[in-house]
């Protein structure tokens, strides 16, 4: 258990790639945060199980990721409970399709400060207490999207590309620190987030369900397989470890080849 008496923050971990997150963390004994929407009888007993496993905290803090101030004090709230806050993950997200020429204004600002501005201002809160220590992660759930583009995907594919500019901004200004920033861009991973979007796309492309789970989604992958979430999460905790000491500033991309080209 290499992350015994290390805190894990993850945002949008009730679910998908964020509870992938959560559990790796803990099954190698760090304190984890959960973050995210869900029923109140659900969380908790995820927040049971990562307890159990780690032998260690296991919270649930309900910050809005649209609200800076409540993503301070989840911070800080770590801190004082579980005497850290050692791996930042912001992984939390939201989508929504439609031509940039029908694009809802509030919809746009809801994607960007989700998945872009929620990444900084979790970010600024970190920094202190990982520098502090001489030791920290700052990893954040970026996207194929943040490397190409796709129609009707604009505030998505801008806040990805944002992630990825802030990442090596802040590993640029940490590099002497003991922190590293880095971007993990999955591909199509099979989570809420991807199947919720399917009647979306089906209505703007006019497609059937199953062309777009074959000719939209996996047509961008040559394994012609989605990512899975532990597939995900073994990427983070690698990046926890000493041997990536010297992994900062980094888009890892893991979508099946769909970026290669």
């Amino acid at each position: 258990m290499f992350l015994r008496g290390k805190t894990a923050i993850v945002t949008g971990s009730t679910s998908g790639i964020g509870l992938a997150y959560a559990r790796a963390f803990a099954a190698e004994g760090a304190s984890v945060v959960l973050n995210g929407f869900g029923e109140a009888d659900a969380i908790e007993a995820i927040r049971a199980e990562l307890a159990a496993t780690s032998g260690a905290a296991a919270l649930y803090d309900p910050a809005d990721m649209t609200r800076p101030d409540e993503i301070a004090a989840m911070v800080e709230r770590a801190v004082a409970e579980t005497g850290g806050c050692d791996i930042a993950v912001s992984n939390a997200g939201i989508q929504h399709v439609s031509p940039v020429a029908e694009f809802p204004r509030d919809k746009w600002d809801a994607v960007i400060a989700i998945n872009l501005s929620a990444v900084f201002h979790l970010t600024q809160a970190a920094i202190p207490h990982m520098v502090a220590k001489g030791w920290g992660r700052l990893i954040a759930t970026a996207s194929a999207h943040s490397l190409v583009a796709s129609p009707n995907k604009a505030a998505y594919v801008a806040a990805k590309h944002g992630v990825v500019g802030l990442t090596k901004t802040v590993a640029l200004e940490l590099a002497r620190t003991g922190v590293t920033a880095n971007c993990l861009s999955p591909g199509y991973v099979w989570t809420p987030l991807v199947e919720n979007q399917i009647p979306d796309t089906m209505r703007a492309r006019g497609l059937t369900r199953e062309q777009v789970m074959n000719d939209v989604l996996l047509a961008a992958q040559p394994t012609k397989q989605f990512v899975t979430p532990e597939q995900v999460a073994a990427a983070a905790l690698f990046l926890c470890r000493d041997e990536a000491a010297q992994v900062t500033g980094a888009n890892w991309s893991m979508d099946g080849g769909w970026t290669a080209a």
